[in-house]
């Protein structure tokens, strides 16, 4: 008998899909430490979908059967900590579920800003007919910071309707999804080329806090920045006083250093923002391919086959 374990947040209904794994295995959901603590020592899988309470490493237990790590999202900073980090159980992640619709929702923000639809519902609820000329996209030059799964994905739609792709990635590299990928220590170099900066790249001790004031003040005063990536990549502050002054045109951010945002904060009125609650991905059936996912590789690991999408 295996037993699957999954961590999941107390609002969040089960995960659809698993009913396909076979006979022989144990489903238990929990959400609170104390049902955590009591199961994980007798867990062969688990699958994680709570990234915020930190109850994961709170209650890893010194002894334990557990084989194998699944993270239920693309990302997984907010699950990596040193016990785990340093243990030999295979950690896997969402890898490739959510690049299409975080691709789509770059490619809508692009069109939102490009097209002035916020102008347009705006004076549509004024009932004001107001003329304006917008922009096109084609040939214009999008930097994509982050040039893995997601961030392929993005510049393959981007390109598709004419505009250039350049990506960042830690080293320089030949990848047709892009124009160019270039080395992360040529960001503040390449800004000031970028009509567009979409953020995709993970959370680490790279990033975290790549784009503060420095970065702004490299960027055009038309550009816009778009965040699908993680919140703590940028600096809020400094977005905050860059969009205010002027550095920047606008901002699509679907990703903050604090969730949910307060009501309170000032980027809910900071000129040129789109906020929309950390859903870029959450296309409608998302849960169940994370299930489906998980089953199929659940399939794989218990054939003996190499595990896909891992991460350590």
């Amino acid at each position: 008998m295996t037993h699957v374990l999954v961590l999941a947040p107390p609002d969040e209904p089960q995960l659809p899909g698993l009913e396909a794994l076979p006979d022989a295995v144990t489903v238990a959901r929990v959400s609170g430490e104390d049902e955590l603590r009591a199961r994980l020592p007798d867990t062969d899988v688990l699958v994680v979908s709570d990234f915020r309470s930190q109850l994961l490493q709170k209650c890893w237990p010194a002894r334990h059967r557990i084989r194998w790590v699944h993270a239920t999202s693309a990302g997984v900073d907010a699950l990596m900590f040193p016990a785990l980090w340093d243990s030999e159980i295979p950690v896997t992640n969402a890898r490739g579920i959510f690049d299409r619709a975080i691709a789509e929702y770059v490619l809508g923000a692009v069109l939102l800003f490009a097209k002035d639809f916020s102008a347009n519902l705006h004076y549509q609820r004024q009932r004001q007919w107001r003329h304006r000329d917008t922009e096109c996209i084609a040939g214009r030059q999008v930097l994509v910071v982050g040039a893995g799964s997601i961030g392929g994905e993005v510049s393959h739609l981007l390109r598709g309707v004419g505009m250039a792709v350049t990506g960042v990635a830690r080293s320089a590299r030949d990848d047709s999804r892009f124009d160019r990928v270039a080395a992360s220590d040529q960001l503040l170099a390449l800004l000031p080329e970028a009509d567009f900066v979409v953020i995709t790249a993970p959370l680490n001790d790279a990033t975290r806090g790549l784009f503060d004031r420095r970065a702004f003040a490299a960027m055009k005063p038309e550009a816009r920045l778009i965040n699908v990536g993680r919140g703590p990549i940028v600096r809020t502050a400094d977005l905050v006083a860059a969009l205010e002054q002027g550095q920047i045109a606008g901002a699509a951010l679907d990703v903050f250093e604090e969730e949910p945002l307060p009501p309170d904060h000032p980027l809910w009125t900071a000129p040129g923002v789109m906020i929309s609650a950390h859903m870029a991905g959450d296309f409608i059936g998302w849960r169940r391919a994370l299930g489906e996912q998980f089953v199929a590789n659940f399939q794989r690991w218990q054939a003996g086959q190499a595990l896909e999408n891992r991460v350590k």
